[in-house]
């Protein structure tokens, strides 16, 4: 059985699903070429989707569904999805989702709109899933061509009612300086009264991490720290277990292409805040903060956004952003917000079942919602 399908379609463009590790791997110098050409995100790299299906603890629980269109051996196309398995439905999603804050498609300008949707027709017809769910959509996805009004073929998407936000600092500030004199006068308190308190308790330092710099001790302590505010929040995340090996593939697969920023605070030459950061676009994208909670005091993790937010200002980026999450404390520096959209399409009529009964909830849920303003 041929596992990796291919089909022509019209003119030059022959459409592929890789399913297997092997020509995941086979197709990496393709695929980086188009991500490059194309100034993709790191989210749509091969190395960020090989780092998460080489590493993800249950692999038997999913498959992968990466689309490709070719134009004679010219890779032109990337839909990189798979297939998970959860609350007993099938999901065809975003590979990589849980760690992909903007999810899209790479695409060349020579991709015709009628292979895409072919592709996205083909990828339906091979089936294995009830739901198609797409999050964490950008208002400029170029993944929005698939399920345009007029669209055919494949599983119809629509917008579903799951949204997240992503918070960004953009302005026009001669120098980091300039942004914290800009900020309120509480804010510019706490941040003076919490770097005393760190220089109270030991020689405190804030760095960016040198590109030469071994990274697994860091890596090491930021799952330390991380899964102790988990436990203090009753939460969970995969990424962060004691051995587990994605953390360190995400964090090489950003250092290989050349864009990872890690920033710490220390005292006294212990790590006690660190965020781990990428920069493109003239961007600069926080992916991982956390600090330790023994500091807790002295908010050394607000400490070190508010210098990573200077630094960057005083590097010449245009913006910071916070990426998908609508935490406090990134609303609270926050100049701009941005809606990531999603949209869900039922392929089964076990996903019909669960789709209808996901607008049903949150109908009802809407309603209680509005009773209670109505109430108050």
């Amino acid at each position: 059985m041929n596992t990796n399908a291919s089909i022509d379609v019209s003119g030059a463009e022959r459409l592929e699903i890789v399913r297997s590790a092997d020509r995941l791997a086979a197709v990496e110098a393709d695929w980086m070429h188009l991500w490059r050409r194309t100034d993709g995100l790191i989210f749509q790299s091969h190395a960020w989707i090989s780092a998460w299906w080489s590493t993800v603890s249950d692999r038997d629980q999913r498959a992968l569904r990466i689309g490709l269109i070719w134009n004679g051996d010219r890779l032109v196309a990337v839909f990189p999805l798979a297939i998970s398995k959860r609350r007993g439905l099938r999901f065809l999603e975003w590979a990589a989702s849980s760690y992909t804050d903007y999810g899209d498609i790479l695409v060349a300008l020579e991709c015709s709109l009628s292979a895409l949707q072919d592709l996205w027709a083909q990828l339906c017809d091979a089936g294995g899933f009830d739901i198609a769910f797409l999050n964490r959509l950008l208002p400029d996805a170029a993944a929005h061509k698939i399920f345009a009004p007029g669209a055919s073929g494949g599983v119809k998407l629509r917008p579903n009612h799951r949204e997240e936000v992503s918070y960004r600092v953009a302005g026009q500030w001669e120098s980091g300086a300039a942004w914290l004199e800009d900020q309120s006068k509480k804010a510019r308190q706490n941040y003076r009264r919490g770097m005393k308190t760190l220089e109270e308790a030991g020689e405190m330092k804030f760095r960016l991490l040198a590109p030469d710099e071994p990274l697994q001790p860091v890596l090491d302590r930021l799952s330390v720290l991380k899964r102790r505010w988990l436990e203090l929040h009753t939460r969970e995340s995969q990424l962060f277990e004691e051995g587990a090996p994605v953390l360190a593939a995400l964090v090489d697969a950003l250092a290989r292409a050349g864009v990872l920023r890690i920033f710490v605070i220390e005292c006294d030459g212990a790590m006690i805040a660190v965020s781990i950061n990428f920069i493109q676009h003239g961007v600069m994208m926080a992916f991982v903060t956390t600090y330790d909670p023994d500091f807790s005091r002295a908010s050394p993790g607000v400490i070190l956004m508010m210098d990573y937010i200077q630094w960057s200002i005083d590097h010449g980026l245009g913006m910071i952003d916070f990426l998908c999450g609508a935490e406090s404390f990134k609303h609270k520096f926050a100049t701009q917000a941005v809606t990531l959209q999603s949209v869900l399409g039922a392929r089964t009529a076990l996903g019909t079942l669960a789709s209808l009964a996901d607008r049903i909830r949150q109908r009802i849920r809407h309603v209680r919602e509005r009773g209670l303003v109505s109430s108050s």
